[in-house]
């Protein structure tokens, strides 16, 4: 089985944010696919199976859970299908535990179509403040992540969460953001991080999914449809955001920097 690891949104290697993609041929159960997720000790491996023309389905796993939804491992498979695999449809659709999500290609991103999460205010849970090292100005819930939003682009990159205390959250992720002061060399709206100690990834470098929240947190903050994220990770990269209804389209690039074979 053919298996590859690509940089996600970023168009260099060893930025962004990176995924493994299996190409799963014959029947494999699910303990298998984690144990291979395990394997490759990445915030997400994603398994692709050809359903027909541009149709496949996909299902994501951290070393530790499956999870409902990932926007860079989604970002890597389709690069790995227009650009490894040479697959021809223009548009892809991949079945997935969060409904059908869709790819194509504009000059050199690829747009994913995603369900809009936008978040509901809720009061800080106690003791978050404390696990974060940060006082909120803003939280919120979407349908898996706590929301946070801090006063100044600067406490965002500096932050570093007590993860052990993050983890006894209820919540896939704890997102944190701040609107990017103009001029400050991130040429973005906003900036953010998150925290997924729960399912085994104390950070997350580029967090697609999160962004379907973040836009429609900006969006609104802003009065725009169309948006650029900067998580500042350590390895960090950008995110693009069109508003769509319901939806979210994300934008970015990816790069391939390992082709190999489970054996």
């Amino acid at each position: 089985m053919r298996i590859f690891v690509v940089d996600a949104f970023t168009s260099r290697p060893f930025a962004g944010n990176p995924a493994a993609v299996c190409l799963v041929e014959g029947e494999r159960d699910d303990a298998w696919r984690q144990a291979v997720a395990a394997e490759m000790n990445l915030s997400e491996t994603a398994f692709l199976e050809r359903g027909g023309e541009g149709r496949f389905g996909l299902r994501w796993f951290t070393p530790r859970v499956e999870v409902d939804l990932c926007g860079h491992a989604t970002l890597a498979s389709a690069h790995v299908l227009w650009e490894e695999v040479g697959e021809e449809a223009g548009v892809l659709r991949f079945f997935t535990r969060s409904g059908t999500l869709a790819a194509e290609r504009s000059g050199g991103a690829i747009l994913l179509d995603f369900p809009a999460d936008p978040p509901a205010p809720v009061e800080a849970p106690p003791g978050l403040a404390q696990a974060l090292g940060c006082e909120p100005v803003w939280t919120g819930r979407g349908r898996s992540d706590l929301f946070v939003e801090v006063a100044d682009e600067a406490v965002v990159p500096q932050l570093a969460p007590d993860f052990g205390a993050l983890r006894a959250f209820d919540a896939r992720a704890v997102i944190v953001t701040a609107a990017a002061k103009p001029g400050a060399g991130t040429g973005a709206d906003f900036v953010s991080r998150v925290f997924a100690p729960r399912t085994g990834i104390d950070e997350d470098p580029v967090t697609g999914s999160a962004h379907c929240t973040l836009a429609c947190f900006w969006g609104g903050r802003l009065g725009r449809g169309e948006l650029r994220g900067y998580q500042a990770s350590a390895r960090g990269g950008y995110v693009g955001m069109r508003l769509a209804g319901d939806r979210v389209v994300l934008s970015g690039s990816a790069v391939t920097v390992v082709r190999g074979e489970l054996a």
